[in-house]
């Protein structure tokens, strides 16, 4: 359970996986006990719909039937921020009207992909967003994914609108969020998108992390990250070793597929991921799960 009550949007958020049987078609009942897992496991709050969730390859009715279901197994009743972002501005201003927003606290909006906008175009999609959205709105930099990086410059443009209220740093460049965090307004939440990033980012300034292993070991990695904001860097260092060592491990394959075999191992759902994405080899599986073992993680 959950150690201390910090303000929303800080601390740790699993960024949720989205369980599936061999079929591929979605274990609503993983699902959740996943949110049971997570939340007992002391999280902060929740991301729906994310990368690590699959995002891509879930329809736009299992979205619905996903966030539906995660609201009703919310017993926490943790704040959710549900992935709503593409490179179509236009639909997105649609699916934010078709969206029933009771029960979402904000969204994540993943900067526009392939596209390649300007500096100028980001700041008129997210503008768009931001005010046709009736909650917050937290940006989200991947440029591995994207193919573009949003820069400091245009990210604290974007801080100056009234619904923008955040950025999941995934750069990876340590220097634009020391950056960010130097200039950004005081109430501009710098949450980091990387979990082994995310102690050095709450070090100058971040409150906290979306993180892919925290659906499969919520209690360890939760509790490093509090120690971090409790400005405890030294509890965190220690606990922050044992999680890089297997870190490489869960990207190997692909994401959220070493998560996902971490999470079969524990007996909380299969494996199976969406094609493109193929399940984790029998080798990942034994490499990961004996690392974590050694980490004394699981």
């Amino acid at each position: 359970m959950q150690s201390q009550t910090l303000p929303k949007f800080h601390g740790v958020a699993p960024a949720l996986v989205t369980p599936m049987f061999q079929d591929r078609s979605i274990d609503w009942k993983a699902l959740s006990t996943l949110i049971n897992h997570v939340s007992q496991g002391g999280v902060d709050y929740l991301v729906v719909q994310g990368t690590t969730g699959e995002s891509a390859t879930t329809t736009s009715d299992e979205k619905k039937k996903i966030i539906e279901t995660i609201k009703e197994s919310n017993a926490y009743q943790l704040p959710i921020v549900y992935g709503i972002g593409g490179n179509d501005t236009e639909s997105l201003l649609t699916q934010i009207k078709n969206t029933t927003f009771d029960g979402i606290d904000a969204i994540l909006s993943v900067a526009p992909y392939y596209n390649k906008p300007s500096s100028r175009g980001i700041k008129e999609h997210f503008y768009a967003i931001a005010d046709a959205c009736p909650v917050p709105v937290i940006l989200y930099n991947i440029p591995g994914r994207t193919g573009i990086n949003v820069s400091p410059e245009t990210v604290l443009a974007l801080a100056e609108h009234s619904n923008i209220i955040g950025i999941k740093e995934a750069s990876c460049i340590i220097e634009q969020c020391i950056e960010i965090a130097f200039h950004k307004p005081n109430d501009f939440l710098l949450i980091s998108g990387d979990d082994v990033q995310a102690v050095p980012i709450i070090s100058i300034g971040g409150v906290g992390v979306m993180s892919v292993i925290a659906n499969a070991l919520p209690n360890k990695f939760s509790e490093m990250i509090h120690h971090a904001l409790k400005g405890d860097f030294v509890s965190a260092q220690k606990i922050l070793g044992h999680f890089l060592a297997i870190d490489s491990y869960l990207y190997e394959e692909g994401n959220p597929v070493g998560v996902k075999l971490i999470l079969e191992h524990l007996g909380l759902m299969e494996s199976q991921v969406r094609r493109p994405l193929a399940s984790g080899s029998n080798e990942l599986k034994i490499n990961l799960v004996n690392r974590c073992k050694q980490e004394k993680l699981i």
